[in-house]
């Protein structure tokens, strides 16, 4: 070999030996690359699984709570209904009772008016006891005024307690 072509010879060996690092750093970041790809793609599936898992969490965990919500509501129907229902029939009760006494009343006073001897005796009997009447219908209108009152306020407490739970539920995403 000519002293040229040696010289060549060891002018191409630093250029080849540079080829060879820069391939191998091409190979390096190339196999690096993929590592980091694949990295990334597994990262963004396991975020990807993270944020469906989660928000399935969050739509069971509202389906359940709107389930017991409206579960909530209908016991607050059951619970007024049967308020009322035995209010109604304590009125009811108290109102077979006035006319009950009402009818033992009149009984009474017909007996008492067939037994007068004159026709004042008549008229202030039937004085007497149709302002006796009077007052027991004003006596026992008050109280069932104030029964119908009590029922009415009793029967609606269970509503309004869930109405007031629904406005607080609807005003925290608000306030937020």
């Amino acid at each position: 070999m000519n002293t040229t072509a040696k010289k060549t010879f060891k002018a191409a060996k630093p250029f080849e030996d540079a080829v060879a690092v820069s391939k191998e750093t091409l190979d390096m970041f190339v196999k690096s690359g993929t590592e980091a790809a694949q990295k990334g793609y597994e990262q963004a599936v396991q975020m990807t699984q993270e944020h469906v898992t989660k928000a399935n969490s969050a739509f069971i965990k509202g389906y359940e709570d709107i389930q017991g919500f409206g579960k909530q509501n209908l016991d607050a129907l059951v619970t007024a209904g049967t308020i009322w229902a035995k209010g109604a029939e304590a009125i009811s009760k108290q109102v077979m009772a006035l006319t009950q006494n009402s009818m033992q009343s009149t009984v009474g006073a017909a007996k008492a008016m067939l037994a007068c001897k004159t026709l004042r005796e008549v008229i202030d009997l039937n004085a007497d006891f149709a302002r006796s009447n009077f007052d027991a219908l004003v006596a026992e209108g008050t109280k069932l005024s104030e029964m119908s009152f009590q029922v009415a306020n009793d029967a609606i407490a269970p509503i309004q307690a869930r109405v007031n739970v629904a406005v607080e539920k609807l005003a925290k995403p608000l306030a937020a």
